[in-house]
């Protein structure tokens, strides 16, 4: 019986090649792997793929590096439904389903907290750029996916340029929903802040800064990352989001940009497989553990 099992995705299980990117994959799932062993626990680093659903030989199952599950969607999905009466996950079941899809933005904006102004374009919606930046008269603006990662099929667009987008945006909302949202100027300056709570409450955060001339602030797109110290003011915001969920995550991230009006706005929850950057807090991979070692 394995007590935990990490999830991770088939690129980080055992890789045979190991540069500065998945090196830091792999440190970021050992320390907590580390942590959960420390505490007596019997401790598997895993690809998601490769659970078997209807086995009974993994207590808990936490998610952790699994960043090819929005390109693998519905394997995914028919994974997880078919595993939650078998395997207890970390977040839960319900928060990761909730939080699948970027849409759970409204459901907070609906309980008062402060997002980007978005607008939803259902999956074979017939609109088109022109007509979205006619309606809303952005100078810029973002496409997305509702469900994505690391940046996948984001563009930035504005109302000079978009012509140029017209026929990719399209084919894209042909084949899935997306999210319209005005483009915050502050990311490019500023960057974006992320801040990492275990059970509510704040361990350590970073500012994550955009490449000149880029606006995707990961550092696989060539943004670089730094240690940041968050006001009383960002830290309320980012506990407030946390109360809003219909459960306390055990983990979470939350990522906060100022907007144009200069108004502290949730860029995005991340309740499934956010890094936490362990390797910047070590004691917060520690306290995660202990979290988990709550629930076994």
């Amino acid at each position: 019986m394995n007590d935990v099992v990490i999830l991770t995705d088939h690129r980080y299980e055992n890789p045979k090649t190991i540069d500065w990117y998945i090196q830091q994959v792999l440190t970021e799932d050992n320390l907590l792997k580390k942590e959960l062993e420390l505490l007596g626990h019997n401790t598997l680093i895993k690809d998601w793929k490769s659970i078997d659903s209807n086995c009974n030989k993994t207590k808990v199952a936490i998610f952790r590096s699994t960043w090819d599950y929005f390109d693998n969607f519905s394997l995914f999905i028919n994974w997880l439904e078919k595993s939650k009466s078998n395997i207890r996950f970390i977040n839960s079941y319900s928060l990761i389903k909730w939080n699948l899809d970027k849409t759970y933005l409204f459901d907070l904006e609906n309980k008062g907290i402060n997002i980007p102004r978005t607008i939803l374009i259902k999956r074979k919606e017939k609109i088109s750029l022109k007509d979205l930046f006619s309606k809303t008269n952005w100078k810029e603006a973002i496409i997305k996916p509702t469900v994505s990662g690391a940046a996948r099929h984001t563009y930035r667009i504005n109302h000079n340029n978009y012509l140029n987008y017209e026929s990719l945006f399209l084919d894209l909302i042909n084949e899935e929903d997306f999210l319209f949202q005005e483009f915050m100027t502050d990311i490019t300056k500023n960057g974006e802040i992320s801040l990492i709570l275990i059970s509510g409450k704040f361990t350590h955060a970073v500012k994550k800064i955009a490449k000149e001339g880029d606006f995707r602030v990961q550092d696989d797109h060539g943004g670089k990352v730094e240690i940041y110290y968050p006001s009383n003011e960002e830290i309320r915001f980012a506990e407030d989001c946390l109360k809003c969920c219909d459960e306390l995550p055990v983990y979470a991230r939350v990522d906060i940009v100022y907007n144009n009006d200069n108004k502290i706005t949730l860029g995005e929850l991340e309740l499934i497989e956010p890094e936490l950057w362990f390797r910047n807090n070590p004691n917060s991979a520690k306290l995660l553990a202990e979290e988990i070692n709550k629930i076994i």
